[in-house]
C-alpha cells in the first residue's frame, strides 16, 4: 500500500465504520474496555494540551488550528476558552460531528469553525498549529512532508503526538494492534520520537515542552515546538 493509498483507506474508514467507532470512542456512551482505555488516554493528551496553552494565559482570541480534529476533542473546549479555532479533518463524517457538538453547545454562533479536507491542503496562518494522533497514518518518509507543512502554517508554535516507536512497544504488539476492535481496516505508524524532533528542527522549531500518555492500549508523545 503506498502513501496515497494510505490516505484513501484513512478517508473511507472514517466514513463508514471508523467513524462510529471512534465517535462512540471520543464521546460519552458505553464502550468496551479497550475502547474505554483509548477514550482515556486520548483524553489525557487533550487535557495535557489544554493546561499548556492555559497556562500561557493567552488563550482568549488565539487563532489555532486543530488538524485532524475529529469530532472537536480539542477543538470545542479550546472554543470555550476563547480562541478562535480552526478544525479540519479529513473525514466529513467527522466533521459534520464536530460542527453538531460544537452547535449544541455555542449555538450557530461561535468561535469555531470546521471544514473537511486533508492535512497537506490546509492554507492560512495561525498562532499555534496542533495535530493530535494524526501521525499514526503517515509513513515515515511522507511524515516529513506533512510536519513541515503545518510548520509553514504556524506563526508561533507547533504541538504533534505520535504513536512512539520504541523496542519495547515494538515488541509489545504489532502496530495495527493499536487500533480496537477486530476490524483493523488503516495501518498505525510508530515514529522515532528523534526524528519527529529533527524535522520539527529543520523547520526552525525547538522542543519546549513534552509529555507522554500511556495507559493499555493508548500510547502518545507530546510535543510542543516553539519557532525559533
Amino acid at each position: 500500500m503506498n502513501a496515497v493509498d494510505d490516505k484513501t483507506v484513512v478517508r473511507e474508514y472514517f466514513n463508514a465504520t471508523g467513524f462510529d467507532r471512534w465517535r462512540r470512542i471520543y464521546g460519552t456512551e458505553e464502550v468496551n474496555k479497550v475502547q474505554l482505555d483509548i477514550r482515556k488516554g486520548h483524553q489525557q493528551t487533550v487535557d495535557r494540551v489544554l493546561a499548556w496553552l492555559q497556562a500561557d494565559g493567552n488563550l482568549q482570541g488565539l487563532s489555532i488550528c486543530d488538524a485532524g480534529c475529529g469530532v472537536g476533542s480539542l477543538s470545542i473546549p479550546l472554543g470555550q476558552a476563547g480562541a478562535m479555532v480552526y478544525g479540519s479533518d479529513i473525514s466529513e463524517k467527522m466533521v459534520a460531528e464536530a460542527y453538531q457538538r460544537a452547535k449544541a453547545l455555542f449555538g450557530p454562533s461561535n468561535t469555531i469553525s470546521f471544514a473537511a479536507q486533508d492535512l497537506e491542503s490546509l492554507s492560512g496562518r495561525y498562532h499555534t498549529v496542533i495535530c493530535l494522533d494524526v501521525l499514526i497514518h503517515y509513513p515515515q518518509d511522507k511524515a516529513g512532508e506533512m510536519i513541515g507543512h503545518l510548520c509553514s502554517l504556524a506563526q508561533d508554535r507547533v504541538i504533534l503526538s505520535f504513536a512512539p516507536k520504541t523496542v519495547a512497544l515494538s515488541a509489545l504488539k504489532k502496530v495495527g494492534e493499536l487500533f480496537p476492535g477486530p476490524s483493523k481496516t488503516t495501518r498505525a505508524y510508530q515514529h522515532r520520537e528523534a526524528d519527529i524532533i529533527a524535522i520539527l528542527a529543520k523547520n526552525g522549531f525547538a522542543i519546549a515542552r513534552q509529555e507522554m500518555t500511556s495507559t493499555r492500549f493508548y500510547y502518545s508523545r507530546l510535543l510542543e515546538a516553539i519557532r525559533r
